[in-house]
């Protein structure tokens, strides 16, 4: 079973041919709601890679709650741990432009509650393969779950920020795309980035878009994997695709090289599709991705 432990979040998503500049307005072409935040997409991302999943977090009681609730049940979720509070749920305001690229905007709502595990959520992780965590929770409560966890900790470093040591020194696997690796150690290339973060963390691996991924581990293995050829429609989730599935193929039991290719495949399926967690691949199309490039 795979813990995630992170952000619900609705996600109001505005297409435009080119993103606005500051001060500038422009006209988009479609908009819509869909169910995200990045510890719920990569709950559904595990899920429907085949893992049973449970998601700790928290919705608030407005109109977005059950939605999100909905969302992750209907992909098989398990959400006995996720909470409604008083107050508006998340929100991400994105804007998507015509070559896929987006910028994001969020909005913690709810998310801004949770402080911590509580017993019941230790329980849950306690019994799971691996923990997954990333940014859009309090610090604090990212840090304090980390620090409790007895079995594999992967975290998004999302959004990027400055990471204490007593964070970094609880995590077994750190997933950065290239810009927030770079944020994270000051390096200017992903070579130079993945040293400096195998100073703090045992395994790194940084996503790099159409280039695939870089992986490095203390014991001296490197890898770069090439992500397979696909038409580029929304990169939104496209992350969180990674690192939900790369638990999933870790918790199998799969060697690095081929967990790495089996999370790529999946994070290539879902740029050719529009929104987060609407895009995400099940198993048989990972599978049959992966056996027609190899």
């Amino acid at each position: 079973m795979i813990s995630v432990f992170g952000s619900a979040n609705m996600d109001l998503v505005a297409y435009v041919p080119v993103a606005p500049r500051r001060g500038e307005t422009v006209t988009g072409r479609a908009f819509r709601s869909v169910p995200g935040g990045k510890g719920a997409n990569q709950a559904i991302a595990a899920a429907r890679a085949g893992a049973r999943v449970a998601f700790l977090g928290a919705v608030g009681d407005d109109a977005f709650g059950p939605e999100l609730r909905r969302a992750l049940t209907d992909a098989g979720v398990d959400v006995a741990r996720l909470r409604t509070v008083p107050g508006p749920s998340g929100i991400a305001h994105i804007v998507v432009d015509d070559a896929g690229g987006n910028s994001i905007i969020v909005v913690p709502g709810a998310n801004g509650t949770v402080t911590g595990p509580d017993p019941a959520d230790l329980a849950v992780i306690a019994r799971s393969d691996a923990l997954l965590l990333q940014l859009e929770l309090p610090l604090e409560a990212v840090t304090a779950a980390a620090r409790a966890a007895r079995v594999p900790v992967v975290l998004t470093p999302a959004p990027a920020r400055e990471l204490p040591d007593d964070l970094l020194d609880a995590v077994d696997l750190i997933v950065p795309n290239e810009h927030e690796a770079v944020a994270l150690t000051g390096a200017a290339d992903p070579e130079s980035a993945l040293a400096a973060l195998l100073e703090r963390v045992p395994e790194v691996a940084i996503t790099l878009g159409a280039r695939g991924v870089l992986y490095g581990s203390r014991d001296g293995l490197r890898l770069r994997v090439p992500a397979p050829p696909v038409p580029v429609v929304d990169t939104t989730a496209a992350g969180d695709t990674f690192a939900g599935t790369l638990a999933v193929a870790r918790a199998e039991g799969r060697e690095p090289e081929s967990a790495l290719r089996f999370a790529t495949s999946a994070a290539a399926l879902s740029v050719g599709r529009r929104g987060a967690s609407t895009s995400m691949p099940h198993r048989p199309e990972i599978d049959r991705l992966l056996r027609s490039h190899g």
